[in-house]
């Protein structure tokens, strides 16, 4: 699928593959995993209260197999940037990356990866080169969920004025100002 948008596209699969050392051939997504899916992919049968605001990476092909990430899988960032802030949820903590990409109506580019933990030297302000782990795949609280341990990213473009350090989930789902995008139209296949 060729992007919407005139970005050059992030090497994130590369990255993900090289800091975890997989042999890597592509992400599996089940119903619900994807961008405005309103399935619940770890319950079947049920569906999510909005439409989903990103992706759910969870499943890989490898050499002839079907893996899953797990716990501690090391999670690179898709674009350079800085660290706007880091935020809880549901299953980890969020963080939330803002870059040098604006649009033709003059918004940047922000890139959410959530259900995560960060790592030591990882906060608020830190500048990030394409590539660089931020975090690592939470899995505290998915024993007691039910949820498989997983890595949710979410795109969205936002006005430069903004107020970064008030970013968080809440804000996104009810702000006009913030439009969330497909993660798949800034990642190489």
């Amino acid at each position: 699928m060729e992007s919407v948008y005139s970005v050059k596209k992030s090497s994130f699969n590369e990255w993900f593959a090289r800091h975890n050392g997989l042999a890597f051939h592509g992400w599996v997504f089940h119903s619900g995993m994807l961008f405005l899916d309103t399935d619940k992919w770890w319950k079947k049968g049920e569906v999510r209260r909005r439409p989903h605001e990103g992706l759910d990476f969870c499943f890989y092909r490898t050499d002839g197999q079907i893996s899953a990430i797990d716990g501690g899988t090391n999670i690179p960032v898709m674009y350079a940037g800085e660290i706007l802030n880091i935020g809880g949820d549901f299953l980890g903590k969020s963080l939330y990356i803002g870059h040098g990409i604006c649009d033709e109506k003059g918004n940047r580019l922000c890139t959410i990866y959530g259900h995560t933990k960060p790592i030591h030297d990882v906060g608020v302000g830190k500048v990030l080169n394409e590539g660089d782990v931020i975090a690592v795949v939470a899995d505290e609280r998915a024993h007691t969920t039910k949820i498989p341990p997983h890595l949710h990213v979410s795109a969205v473009w936002l006005p430069l004025s903004f107020p970064c350090k008030k970013l968080d989930w809440k804000i996104l789902g009810n702000s006009s100002a913030a439009t969330l995008v497909n993660p798949l139209d800034f990642i190489t296949s």
